[in-house]
């Protein structure tokens, strides 16, 4: 086998692989804290404040979506400020450091149990207006964090393949942080069990909850600021980087091919509903906790497991390993069948599986013993590994298609918007995610679940039917209706390796004409010297 050997012309990389890494490290952090709050928010609030309102969930859907369509709404002012600033370490550096110890703090703030009970009626107006100015200011300064985090990656290298790489690790990173608040909310209640020697004692849910956002936001915190101290702006910012409300609605009008994107991914939300729903009903499913001989013992003492307590990760567990695997033979797929082929197969095979897994869940009879206990968490299981195929495309073949637009632009009329084409993907992507969070909760509130039903053992077929549909159901209907806008999708890999036949020639020409413009300069130059 040959060594390979290091080319001694060959460019010093601008942006090292470790200089990546920790841009990716920042990343993990900040999605730490988001992943954290949106997938316990809504269960914490249930359990601290059900028992003094019942309607809890119903209230906090609203509230969550009113709070990221606000968010949503701040980007393009945050951005702004961030153009028009001119702080000494950079465009975005400055704004990475003043916006990690807001978020943090919001983080901790959104976990701490006001006893609004005490107040009588009286509390509960003032518990849903504190609950609802502490949500909407933690979704601005998660706007505040994730448009330098997101942004400085074009100012950390000029040249596009090490922008990519350090893109590619960042993805991965994100992934992890946004799946992790799961793992790190099981590992502090074991911790606290330990500590405190019982599962039964008051307040044991309200400590792990504050704990692990304590916990969460300081490690997430200092990842974030990794970004800070560690890397460096090596591009100059020459025009604004800020893309208006304005400029994504004219581009959603005159672009066909993103307007397809962007419908897909909002008529399709329901596509991420699954985490939201099962975070606070997945011992619902189950009628209780459940002893699984092998994990029970090992994880939790000999304690059985509970996916709404000390074991939230219990459901997604053939999730995760089906997710990561879809995760990475996506792209082989589509390199094969292309985006659009890839993305209605997909969908289909989604939505059939879903269909299939809730329709079987809701013909079994009362008494089935795959409705409570061990043979329950089996059904599950088996069930989601089946239908967690369907997640590996759902965030790669949308970035592959703006990606491919942007191209389908320039080839077409001879200019492209970069910029504004990845700010309606950003847009898509929260309002998606703002969706799929309210209705989720939303419908869980209108079952009639609360946290005290279910520990009163009060969880009725006709409840668990319409969480499994909240749950499995709807994320299949999200399928079939996130993949129409495709159909009319038309950028094939035959106009694809047409456009960009057709571009490399056009960029070749207009690189030889301004070399040659230069050269003419330069001999004007020369001529008059002489």
């Amino acid at each position: 086998m040959k060594a390979k050997i290091k080319d001694p012309n060959a460019p010093k990389p601008i942006l090292s692989t470790k200089a990546a890494l920790v841009y990716a490290l920042g990343i993990m952090g900040v999605q730490l804290m988001i992943g954290y709050l949106n997938s316990f928010q809504t269960e914490f609030l249930n359990k601290m404040y059900s028992a003094f309102d019942p309607h809890i969930l119903i209230a906090a859907a609203i509230i969550i979506f009113v709070a990221k369509i606000i968010s949503c709404l701040a980007d393009p002012i945050i951005g702004s400020i961030i153009d028009r600033s001119h702080l000494k370490g950079g465009k975005m550096r400055p704004f990475v450091l003043m916006s990690a110890f807001p978020l943090a703090v919001l983080t901790v703030v959104m976990f701490v149990k006001v006893p609004f009970q005490n107040l009588g009626e009286a509390g509960k107006p003032l518990m849903y207006a504190y609950i609802t100015v502490t949500t909407i200011l933690w979704n601005i300064a998660m706007s505040f964090a994730d448009i330098p985090s997101q942004g400085i990656l074009s100012m950390l290298s000029p040249r596009i393949g090490e922008r990519n790489k350090a893109a590619g690790i960042a993805n991965t990173f994100r992934n992890i942080g946004l799946s992790a608040s799961g793992v790190l909310m099981t590992f502090m209640m074991l911790i606290i069990d330990s500590i405190k020697g019982s599962k039964d004692y008051a307040g044991r849910d309200e400590t792990a909850f504050l704990v692990t956002a304590i916990f969460i936001a300081a490690v997430g915190c200092v990842l974030y600021l990794l970004i800070y101290w560690c890397n460096r702006e090596k591009v100059t910012l020459t025009q604004s980087s800020t893309v208006t409300m304005k400029e994504m609605f004219v581009e959603l009008k005159q672009n066909k091919q993103m307007r397809l994107v962007f419908l897909s991914y909002v008529l399709g939300f329901a596509r991420g509903m699954a985490m939201c729903v099962v975070v606070q009903v997945g011992g619902a499913m189950l009628k209780g906790p459940v002893y699984f001989p092998v994990l029970s013992e090992l994880l939790a003492g000999g304690e059985p497991l509970d996916p709404t307590n000390n074991a939230t990760w219990l459901i997604g567990v053939t999730s995760a390993l089906t997710s990561f695997v879809a995760l990475i033979v996506t792209p082989f797929i589509n390199k094969k069948w292309g985006e659009k082929k890839t993305f209605i197969v997909m969908s289909i095979y989604g939505a059939v599986m879903c269909l299939a897994g809730f329709i079987t869940y809701a013909c079994l009879p009362a008494d089935s013993t795959f409705r409570s206990g061990l043979n329950a968490l089996w059904f599950v299981w088996v069930v989601q590994f089946f239908v967690s195929f369907m997640f590996g495309f759902q965030n790669y073949l949308p970035t592959v298609m703006t990606a491919d637009i942007v191209e389908y632009q320039e080839w077409k009329n001879g200019y492209s918007r970069p910029g504004v084409d990845y700010g309606i993907l950003s847009l898509g992507h929260k309002l998606t995610a703002a969706l799929a969070v309210a209705v989720g909760t939303l419908i869980v509130g209108l079952s009639g679940y609360t946290n005290q039903l279910y520990l009163d053992g009060q969880i009725t077929p006709k409840v668990q039917n319409i969480l499994f549909f909240a749950y499995i159901g709807l994320p299949g209907i999200g399928c079939i209706l996130g993949m129409i806008p495709i159909f009319w999708y038309k950028i094939d890999d035959k106009t694809k390796k047409q456009m960009r036949e057709e571009l490399a020639i056009r960029r070749a020409s207009q690189a030889a004409k301004s070399q040659n413009e230069v050269s003419q300069k330069i001999s004007q130059a020369d001529g008059s010297a002489q």
